[in-house]
């Protein structure tokens, strides 16, 4: 009784840590390099875990989109190392709810995206549950010593850049979560989804950006650091930061966020800025790198990609700036997804 009273008195909550410092705990002298995949003996591997419930809610997730995103969001780990897919390992623990027919459907989601990014599935588990359903997809792939990117290769002036837009997944979710209120209080409503077909299919069915990663090796291009976004860009850039031990500096204006999820903010609240959910809506799974001064002029060329910002001094924090000239000192704070 007296151990377990000093268990509870030397408590620490989870939240109170913060999820950066909590990985950083966990694998403290584990030899760990922090990266999105470990890297051994020319093969990236990765591993991604969704729980119903807490990264999925099967009030408005199709079971196809959502064995589609299972795996393209591992796959997005393996081009976040500039590597190349080769196949991935799915395990799913089902409760007596799902029928077969259910996870048909799953699956055919699953091979679509193995079959769109040539990636093989080579097999996984099957398992019980006693509640819903908990989806693992390991992905295995492999990567060129001469262009294999980490997170902590940024150097000071490097330049920020990011794919894509930032923001529009999480306008997904907010719109999907606002109809289910909706059909809650009335089951005979009928989802008022129109106009929103792109921050939805951001959200249920997102890519992995392979597409960046062979527009950078055909420009010659090697960035000198490189994450997937997440859990939002404030966390991915922390990452970059805390790895390459550097500070940063990016521009709220410079940001890419498309008119959809700027709507769908203002629809919501209009305390809801388009910039935070950038900053912390997660899920976009877009690529944010660095890369030397140098390759300015490749860069400002492509399409798709925009530079944000440049990398600081160590001694400096990381920081956005707004239009008013105004620096903000950039926090991990990811919202929560769809846990209840």
């Amino acid at each position: 009784m007296d151990e377990q009273l000093q268990y509870q008195e030397g408590r620490t909550e989870i939240s109170q840590l913060g999820r950066l410092a909590l990985i950083e705990r966990l694998t403290d002298g584990l030899g760990c390099e922090g990266d999105d995949c470990v890297v051994t003996d020319g093969t990236l591997a990765t591993t991604q875990t969704l729980v119903e419930g807490v990264d999925f809610d099967m009030m408005y997730t199709p079971l196809k989109h959502l064995g589609y995103k299972a795996v393209a969001i591992a796959l997005s780990n393996i081009a976040a190392m500039n590597g190349t897919p080769r196949c991935v390992l799915v395990s799913v623990a089902v409760s007596n709810r799902y029928s077969v027919e259910a996870l048909d459907e799953l699956y055919a989601g699953i091979r679509l995206c193995c079959e769109r990014y040539d990636t093989s599935l080579a097999g996984g588990d099957t398992r019980t549950s006693r509640s819903g359903m908990t989806i693992t997809v390991t992905a295995l792939g492999t990567y060129s010593e001469e262009t294999l990117t980490r997170r902590s290769g940024a150097k000071e002036n490097d330049l920020v850049c990011c794919s894509g837009d930032l923001g529009s997944a999480y306008a997904g979710l907010l719109v999907l979560e606002r109809e289910k209120v909706t059909y809650q209080a009335n089951p005979d409503s009928q989802p008022d989804l129109a106009g929103y077909d792109y921050v939805l299919e951001r959200f249920l069915k997102p890519e992995p950006r392979f597409d960046i990663v062979h527009m950078l090796a055909e420009a010659g291009v090697v960035p000198t650091s490189m994450t997937d976004v997440s859990r939002g860009l404030a966390d991915a850039l922390l990452h970059i930061c805390r790895k390459s031990g550097c500070g940063c500096e990016v521009y709220e204006e410079r940001l890419p966020i498309d008119y959809q999820t700027a709507r769908v903010c203002s629809e919501m609240s209009k305390n809801m800025l388009p910039v935070s959910c950038a900053l912390n809506g997660g899920e976009d799974y877009e690529l944010l790198f660095t890369v030397a001064q140098k390759d300015y002029d490749k860069i400002k060329q492509m399409e798709g990609i925009h530079i944000i910002g440049y990398i600081t001094d160590p001694a400096l924090p990381p920081v956005m700036v707004t239009p008013q000239n105004t620096t903000i000192t950039l926090r991990a704070q990811a919202f929560q997804g769809v846990e209840q």
